[in-house]
C-alpha cells in the first residue's frame, strides 16, 4: 500500500519517493510510488496536480488494493528511480478551503436545523452539499452565519487516527463509510468527522463560507457554496456585473431590481404592440404569398423565408395563409436553431407533424405537432429545409 503523506500533513507541497511500478494503461504512463503527497479523487474531492520527476501529473487514482496510481504526461520514470514530487499548491489550497468549509457548513446545518448532509461534491467553480430535508431561506442564513463564526474564531483543525471501537464511542457527525483505522477531522466543540481529504490547519484559513445558491433536490435541498479564494472571485464577478448594470440602467445599486421590473413591463407592452402589428401584416401578406405558391407533387405549396420572425410570428402568418383552402405552407425564420413552421388547409391531406419529425431526423433538431400544423428548430440552411420538403412531401 502507498504511504499517504497528506494524511498527516495536508500542507506538504514537495516530497521524495521511489518508483515501485511503471506501466502504460490505456495509452497513458502510470506510476506508483512508495509514498505520495498527491491526493486521489475520493469522497467528493478531486485529485491533486503537479509534477513527479518533472512529468506533469494529470490524474491520481485510488485503487481498490490501497495503491495510489499517478497518471503522467510523457515518459514515466523507471522502476527504482528516486523522484521528486511537487504539488500544485494553488489547487491544493483551494480544495482544502472548500473541503474544510464543507465540514463546518454541514455541521452548522446539522446543529441548527437537524438537516444531515447526504453527499458532497467539489466542482471546479463551486461546491455543493445535498441535505436530507428542505431548508428555508432563514435556515440557510442562520447556518451560513454560524459557519462563519467558527471560521473567524480561527479554531484548530486537528487530525487523529482511531480504531473502529474507539470511533463507535465518539460523537461523529455521520456514520463512517470505512472500516479499520479511521482518520478523523476534528474542529473542537463543533464537528468531528471521519474523512480522508485534505484540510487547512486552522479554520481561519478558510477565509469565508458564502452560500451562492440553493434548490430543491430529491426531497431535500442542494446548497451551493464557495470558500476562501473562490468566494473572493465570486464577489469580484458579482461586483462587476452589478456595476455594469448600474451604469447601463443609470440607477443606484438598490434600485436595480425596480429598474429591471420596469424594463420587463415595457418589453411586454412592446411585444403586445408588435404582435398586433404582425397579426395585421399577416393578413395582408398571406394574400400576397398565396400568389407565390408552386406545385410540389399534388400539393400547392408556399415556401417562404421570413428573416427576423420568431416561431410565434411564423405560426401566425402560416395560419393566415392556410385559412383559404388548398394550401400547404412552410415558413423558415432566423436563429439557431432555425425556426420552421409548416401548416396546411383543412381540405388538404398532408400530415404536418409527421413531416416535421421526418425533417428533424434528416436535418437535425427537434420538433413536433399535429397533422394540421407543426413546428420545430433545425440547424440547417433555408435552402436545405425547402429541398427536404420538396424531396419528401410528394
Amino acid at each position: 500500500m502507498t504511504t499517504r503523506l497528506y494524511y498527516t500533513d495536508s500542507a506538504l507541497t514537495a516530497f521524495d519517493a521511489t518508483v515501485v511500478s511503471s506501466d502504460v494503461v490505456d495509452g497513458r504512463a502510470t506510476i506508483v510510488l512508495d509514498q505520495t503527497a498527491f491526493y486521489p479523487s475520493s469522497g467528493g474531492q478531486p485529485f491533486d496536480t503537479g509534477t513527479i520527476g518533472g512529468a506533469h501529473v494529470v490524474d491520481v487514482v485510488d485503487r481498490d488494493d490501497g495503491v495510489i496510481a499517478h497518471v503522467v504526461e510523457g515518459a514515466a520514470p523507471a522502476v527504482g528511480a528516486k523522484v521528486r514530487g511537487e504539488i500544485d499548491w494553488t489547487r491544493r489550497l483551494d480544495h482544502m478551503q472548500q473541503h474544510t468549509g464543507q465540514h463546518i457548513l454541514s455541521a452548522a446545518f446539522d446543529h441548527l436545523c437537524g438537516a444531515r448532509t447526504v453527499s458532497f461534491h467539489l466542482g471546479s467553480e463551486a461546491a455543493t452539499i445535498d441535505l436530507s430535508r428542505e431548508v428555508s431561506v432563514a435556515e440557510i442564513a442562520r447556518a451560513e452565519t454560524e459557519a462563519n463564526r467558527i471560521v473567524w474564531e480561527d479554531r484548530p483543525v486537528a487530525i487523529r487516527f482511531v480504531s473502529e471501537a474507539e470511533a463507535a464511542a465518539l460523537p461523529l457527525r455521520k456514520e463512517p463509510a470505512r472500516t479499520g483505522t479511521l482518520r478523523l477531522i476534528d474542529v473542537p466543540d463543533f464537528d468531528l468527522s471521519a474523512c480522508g481529504g485534505t484540510h487547512v490547519a486552522r479554520t481561519g484559513a478558510i477565509g469565508i463560507i458564502a452560500v451562492a445558491a440553493w434548490e430543491r433536490f430529491k426531497g431535500g435541498s442542494r446548497v451551493t457554496f464557495v470558500c476562501g479564494g473562490r468566494a473572493l472571485a465570486s464577489h469580484r464577478a458579482l461586483r462587476d456585473v452589478v456595476t455594469q448594470a448600474m451604469r447601463q440602467l443609470s440607477v443606484a445599486r438598490h434600485e436595480i431590481g425596480d429598474a429591471v421590473e420596469r424594463l420587463q413591463a415595457d418589453l411586454k407592452s412592446q411585444q403586445r404592440v408588435v404582435s398586433q402589428y404582425q397579426e395585421q401584416v399577416s393578413v395582408h401578406l398571406a394574400a400576397e404569398l398565396r400568389t407565390t405558391a408552386k406545385d410540389v407533387g399534388s400539393l400547392r405549396v408556399v415556401l417562404r423565408e421570413q428573416p427576423g420572425w420568431d416561431q410565434a410570428a411564423l405560426k401566425m402568418l402560416a395560419l393566415a395563409i392556410v385559412a383559404e383552402p388548398g394550401y400547404v405552407v412552410v415558413l423558415v425564420g432566423e436563429g439557431t436553431p432555425r425556426p420552421v413552421v409548416v401548416a396546411r388547409s383543412r381540405d388538404v391531406g398532408f400530415d404536418c407533424g409527421a413531416w416535421i419529425k421526418s425533417a428533424t431526423t434528416a436535418l437535425g433538431g427537434r420538433g413536433g405537432g399535429r397533422p394540421e400544423s407543426a413546428q420545430g428548430g433545425m440547424p440547417a440552411t433555408v435552402d436545405a429545409v425547402f429541398a427536404e420538403f420538396e424531396r419528401t412531401a410528394v
